[in-house]
Formats: structure tokens, C-alpha cells, sequence
């Protein structure tokens, strides 16, 4: 019989607003088909926020960083808590939601795609959240933010080691890893911490400071769709075609423009 560790009560009742969003992802996971899009993304999601309940031990301030896994899980719900309303979701996250269901896209780009999102753009505004919540200055969650470095770089290599084609499909795959390739989760993670400083700087002049948000929010966006775009391998060819990323004057055009903004992506930076 397998038993769940216990935890004493302080930890408990860090672990508790964890564990309201483990049991929220937990519902998104049994109402969406495994092939979804967002689904493919929310699994790893949940993998992720699992770890970090069950470590919070092992971060300088575990109280802190459970206040900032829950803020920052919430902006990914508020997103989806949008598109269930009909409502639009944050630039950053329309691609996953738009795309979600094309055949031509792979299951790896959906979990990059998400990961994109919410590490490049949620990240930052929730580290700011944290920070006025705490009444604390980012620089005091230094530390512990990049303890989580390490877990999100397991889970993430984990994620391409499940998602992607075994050795024998690799030529045939060969654009998919290319494009894969230039995404990685510790530049998304240093580019949000930059985001941090940035957005902390601007927080005495809040029309800057939106400009600022609202570039992010559009770069990201354009990421997104970079790292989305269907590149005909023959995943599904009996489904019907999904919409397609809006960007150049057609195919060839749209290509070459999102590997160039997943390559340069120009976010905004400090």
C-alpha cells in the first residue's frame, strides 16, 4: 500500500490554495479530449504544480513560493475561464486555444506553446503580484526562483522525451525538431525575470508600465504562434483543417515569418 507523505500543519496550510489548483486541473484534464491542445499542455501543467506543492519544503521561503505557485497558476485559469465564456484570452494565449485543435500541429508544440505563454508573460505579472501581496521587493524571491529552474527543466526535457517521435521518425520530423529546438525553458525564464526588473522599475508610472505589459503580451503572442505553426507532417489527414496563423501574405510567407520570430523573437527586454 502505497502512503501519501504527511505534512505537518504549517505545511499543510501552505500547501492548500496548491492544492485547490491541482484539483482545478485536475477537472480541466477529465472534461477535454487526451488530443486537445490545451489538454496536452494542462497534463504537463499539473505534473509541474504537483512537484512544487510536494517540494515546497525545499525553497528558502515555502510560504512565498506557494503564495506565487498560486497566483501564478491562476492567470493560466483565468485564460481558460475566458475561452469557456466566449471571451478572449490574453494575446499570449489565443494560439493554444485557436490552434488547439489542428491536425497538423504536434502534441509537443501545444505543451512548448503553453509553456510559452505562461512562463514569458504570466510569470512576471505573477512574481509582481506576489511581491505586492508580500510587500517585498522581487529580489528576495531571487533565489527561490531559480531553484525552479531545475524542475521546470525536468519536467520540461521529460515532456520532449514522451512527446516526440522515436529515432527511426526523426528525419521525417526533422522541421518539428529544428524549430523546437530554438525554444528552451531557462531563456524563457531568465527573459521573465527581466520582465520582473522591468515591470517593477515602471511600477510608480502605471501608463508605462501597461505599455510595457501590453508589448509583452503581443510578443509572446507572435512566439506563440511560431512555435504552433503546422508544418504538414501528416499527424492527422483525415481530420479536417484547423485555422491557420495569421501571419505573411500566405504559406511560404507565413513560414519563413514565424521561424524568424521564434528564432528573434523580439520581446521586450531590460
Amino acid at each position: 500500500m502505497v502512503r501519501t507523505p504527511t505534512r505537518s500543519a504549517p505545511g499543510a496550510r501552505r500547501a492548500r490554495g496548491i492544492d485547490a489548483v491541482v484539483r482545478r486541473l485536475r477537472a480541466i484534464e477529465a472534461e477535454l479530449p487526451p488530443a486537445d491542445g490545451v489538454a496536452v499542455f494542462n497534463r504537463m501543467y499539473l505534473t509541474v504544480t504537483e512537484t512544487v506543492r510536494d517540494r515546497l519544503g525545499t525553497f528558502a521561503d515555502p510560504s512565498a513560493m506557494a503564495v506565487l505557485d498560486t497566483v501564478f497558476a491562476g492567470r493560466y485559469l483565468l485564460a481558460v475561464d475566458a475561452v469557456a465564456a466566449r471571451r478572449s484570452p490574453p494575446a499570449c494565449w489565443r494560439p493554444l486555444f485557436e490552434l488547439r485543435a489542428h491536425p497538423q500541429v504536434h502534441p509537443v508544440q501545444f505543451a512548448l506553446a503553453g509553456m510559452n505563454a505562461h512562463i514569458q508573460h504570466d510569470l512576471p505579472l505573477a512574481v509582481l503580484d506576489t511581491c505586492r501581496r508580500l510587500g517585498r521587493e522581487p529580489e528576495r524571491l531571487a533565489g527561490d526562483y531559480r531553484r525552479i529552474n531545475d524542475l521546470l527543466a525536468a519536467v520540461e526535457a521529460a515532456v520532449r522525451e514522451q512527446l516526440m517521435p522515436g529515432p527511426d521518425l526523426l528525419e521525417r520530423f526533422e522541421p518539428l525538431t529544428h524549430r523546437l529546438g530554438a525554444w528552451s525553458v531557462d531563456t524563457a525564464r531568465d527573459a521573465a525575470w527581466g520582465s520582473v526588473r522591468v515591470l517593477w522599475e515602471l511600477r510608480g508610472r502605471p501608463s508605462a508600465a501597461a505599455a510595457f505589459g501590453a508589448a509583452l503580451d503581443g510578443a509572446v503572442g507572435l512566439l506563440g504562434r511560431a512555435l504552433l505553426l503546422p508544418l504538414g507532417l501528416g499527424l492527422g489527414p483525415d481530420a479536417p483543417a484547423g485555422p491557420l496563423p495569421a501571419a505573411g501574405s500566405g504559406p511560404a510567407g507565413g513560414r519563413a515569418e514565424a521561424q524568424a520570430q521564434l528564432e528573434c523573437s523580439g520581446l521586450p527586454s531590460a
